[in-house]
């Protein structure tokens, strides 16, 4: 069976797309850590992040740069983090989170947002973009 992020890159299950190209999609998390909060997927399915080919792992992260800038241009964050945990989706996939401390990568803070707090944050990543 596909994951929810390859039924979302199929458009099986709707998402707020931030950014994509041939290799990856951007869009927002539904129960976004802060305000902004992005995943990265490759369209590929592969289960664990670092067990994507070499290529296809720098490109990711060359991928995710400029969409680290529009998230730091619009929320303000000291630093965007990149995480990379795995457990909940069995599909490769990269956090970007806007934040001011580590105490803002807390998950189990996580809060659902609605369709329109999701949409009015996409449209200001994607103008700075």
């Amino acid at each position: 069976m596909p994951s929810i992020f390859s039924q979302i890159i199929s458009g099986d299950i709707p998402s707020v797309k931030i950014r994509e190209n041939e290799q990856f999609l951007a869009f927002l998390d539904i129960r976004p850590v802060a305000p902004g909060h992005t995943l990265i997927v490759p369209k590929v399915e592969v289960d664990y992040f670092f067990d994507m080919d070499d290529a296809l792992l720098a490109d990711i992260l060359i991928f995710a740069k400029p969409v680290t800038r529009a998230l730091k241009s619009v929320t303000g964050c000291e630093r965007v983090a990149a995480v990379v945990a795995g457990f909940d989706v069995p599909h490769a996939h990269l956090h970007l989170i806007p934040a001011f401390t580590m105490a803002d990568l807390d998950f189990s803070k996580a809060k659902a947002s609605t369709p329109e707090q999701l949409r009015a944050i996409a449209s200001q990543i994607r103008q700075a973009l």
